[in-house]
């Protein structure tokens, strides 16, 4: 049995069950910020789509490779953007590296 069921992607509408008010709120704000902007939206689906490998959102991969690919991007284009992303996520967890470094000192060794 998997963790993840791809079938949850398709029926994601249905989250609000509980509270249908909020989920209202939260997919009107959604369907604005992917809204054609200073960013076009195949920017922004790449750019949801490294986000979503950063989090490790296994329904957001599915969903914005789709999106990507329907905007218009290509593989390249799609394994560049998750590899800035991995850039980033590397570079967060080395620069903490200075905390650990900092603290090696203060214990004297």
């Amino acid at each position: 049995m998997d963790y993840y069921k791809p079938e949850h992607l398709s029926q994601f509408s249905q989250v609000g069950a509980g509270n249908p008010e909020l989920a209202e709120k939260f997919f009107a704000y959604y369907g604005a910020v992917f809204e054609e902007g200073a960013l076009s939206v195949r920017e922004k689906a790449l750019i949801a789509l490294a986000v979503a490998h950063t989090v490790q959102c296994p329904y957001c991969i599915d969903a914005y490779s789709k999106e990507c690919l329907q905007q218009g991007s290509d593989l390249e284009q799609m394994t560049e953007a998750i590899h800035v992303a991995t850039a980033i996520r590397g570079g967060a967890s080395l620069v903490h590296g200075m905390q650990m470094l900092d603290h090696v000192k203060q214990l004297g060794m």
